[in-house]
């Protein structure tokens, strides 16, 4: 149904966070509109938040799955927090599949309902899992190939571009975190994404 593409896997490493210098620090390579302001990444939140929370994240990821709920709790409750969703997909195949369907399903202004149907199951998925899961969600999955297909291109430099910040930040796996100057690679609890937060606001 949807092309393949082969991303490297790395293991899901633990918490780590350092404080980032002007213009991102050790990510050198990278501006602060590539990592913030990419124009194809799917945002949730306030668009027009004074502070901007990155996630890269696998809808294979076990971890992603439990921290979500926290992550979208803190951010509506703040209210005033841009939330970009990074599809980072290192778990093989499904993963890969996964990312395309929910960005094929973003070109037709669904992406919140098509991530949630995926983030909301705890199990690992399948292909199957996938389409079953999206077609329950309501949305029709020829409209959604025929997206994928369309913005193939769109699609495929998006998750390069994901790929490479990550490995530019040094994250060692899904979920990692970019938070104003701040990055964490995993699960952040809801009073350490409010700290960071607030650290956000105050640099």
């Amino acid at each position: 149904m949807f092309m393949r593409r082969q991303l490297l896997s790395t293991a899901t490493g633990g918490v780590v966070a350092a404080v980032l210098a002007p213009r991102l620090g050790f990510a050198q390579k990278l501006t602060e509109d590539e990592v913030f302001r990419d124009p194809d990444a799917p945002v949730l939140g306030n668009p027009k938040g004074d502070v901007t929370i990155v996630e890269f994240f696998d809808y294979q990821c076990p971890y992603c799955k439990k921290s979500h709920p926290d992550v979208e709790s803190v951010v509506t409750e703040d209210g005033n927090v841009r939330l970009i969703m990074k599809d980072w997909p290192v778990f093989g195949d499904v993963s890969v599949f996964a990312s395309q369907a929910v960005l094929g399903a973003n070109e037709l202004g669904a992406y919140k309902r098509a991530m949630e149907a995926l983030m909301t199951t705890p199990a690992s998925l399948s292909e199957d899992d996938v389409k079953r899961l999206l077609t329950s969600a309501g949305l029709d999955l020829s409209k959604v190939a025929e997206a994928v297909r369309r913005n193939d291109k769109k699609i495929s430099d998006l998750l390069t571009r994901n790929y490479n910040q990550a490995l530019a930040f040094n994250f060692g796996g899904t979920p990692s975190f970019v938070i104003g100057r701040a990055t964490s690679s995993g699960v952040l609890t809801k009073d350490e994404l409010r700290d960071l937060i607030k650290q956000a606001r105050a640099a």
